[in-house]
């Protein structure tokens, strides 16, 4: 039996890991900081340890005796601009998770990447781990996208120079315990009727149960140093709008947002992040996220090197709405 240590459990990937993980037979210790709420968790046999990112000391205590340590624990925001918070979280957190798994000496660190450190198709194919990161040229360069790709980076030099260290790039992900919510928002507003009309944008969306094997399997099977993206189905916005809101028994969003109206959305947004110091609801970034066909991505790598799988997307979408119904997120089906 193998000990699993997860920075971010409370969090929709982190916590699903650990389910993955405890089902497949191993111990799990979990790291969080003294406000984190875990209750949602209560039904997994985890030990939680009190270590915050910022504190390296906390973090080699919490890692030690780990077998793995999976470090899925960031801060997603939307600003255009690269916060204190966020950098302190994705770049310093994941410096200080580094330096605590060469002084517990971790035989392995599974860090959670993202697809916006990989890169944009350029020629309407899917993007492989091979893409180069070209969010600024494409104008969809933001604070998370910034932060992201530097702390890849950071991961990458650290398995140039002696720890082993791979890389998971997971896309768009959708299942249960995401208590926030963090990526099930979507599924959420479309519920509740918050989202009025649906973008021409593409975007990659994810069971989050076969992003944690993934992740499994790059801490047993995948090379060091080397990245994975682990992803599902490029869809439309539209489409997956209208496949959340099948699944719900609701009314999916009936009309085309034009371009025009969203990029006025969207410059107001950005006055507001500028003007209030937070992150907006929109901004112009987000906008041309929307809106962008360059967001496709391929796991030939993954399923060739780590027998990776994709499920189908639908029961993902059933399993998130039955979780957030039952936590009182969404009302219950009549």
């Amino acid at each position: 039996m193998s000990l699993a240590v997860i920075t971010g459990a409370s969090g929709l990937l982190g916590g699903n890991l650990a389910e993955a993980l405890l089902g497949a037979g191993h111990r799990v210790r979990a790291t969080r900081r003294a406000s984190t709420r875990v209750a949602h968790l209560d039904d997994l046999a985890i030990e939680w340890v009190d270590a915050d990112l910022a504190d390296p000391g906390a973090l080699t205590a919490a890692f030690d005796g780990a077998d793995v340590v999976f470090h899925c624990a960031a801060a997603v925001g939307v600003r255009k601009g690269v916060s204190a918070a966020m950098r302190a979280a994705n770049v310093d957190g994941t410096a200080h998770v580094l330096e605590a798994v060469r002084a517990a000496r971790v035989p392995r660190l599974v860090h959670t990447s993202s697809v916006v450190a990989v890169g944009l198709s350029t020629d309407g194919r899917p993007c492989d781990e091979q893409a180069r990161w070209n969010f600024d040229e494409a104008g969809l360069l933001d604070g998370y996208a910034i932060t992201k790709h530097e702390a890849e980076e950071r991961v990458r030099a650290a398995a140039g120079a002696g720890v082993d260290a791979v890389i998971v790039n997971p896309t768009y992900m959708f299942g249960a315990r995401d208590a926030r919510p963090s990526s099930g928002s979507l599924i959420v507003d479309i519920v509740r009727g918050k989202v009025p009309g649906w973008t021409s944008g593409y975007n990659n969306f994810v069971d989050v149960r076969d992003v944690a094997r993934g992740m499994i399997a790059a801490w047993q099977r995948g090379q060091r140093g080397e990245r994975y993206i682990l992803g599902g189905h490029d869809q439309t916005y539209r489409d997956i709008m209208r496949t959340i809101a099948r699944l719900a028994g609701v009314r999916p969003p009936r009309w085309q947002v034009p371009q025009a109206i969203a990029r006025v959305a969207g410059r107001v947004g950005d006055l507001a992040e500028r003007l209030l110091d937070r992150d907006p609801l929109i901004n112009s970034i987000t906008v041309r996220y929307a809106y962008t066909d360059r967001f496709r991505f391929r796991c030939d790598r993954a399923r060739r090197e780590l027998d990776y799988t994709i499920s189908p997307i639908e029961p993902a979408i059933v399993e998130a709405l039955a979780w957030f119904r039952s936590h009182g997120l969404l009302p219950p089906r009549l």
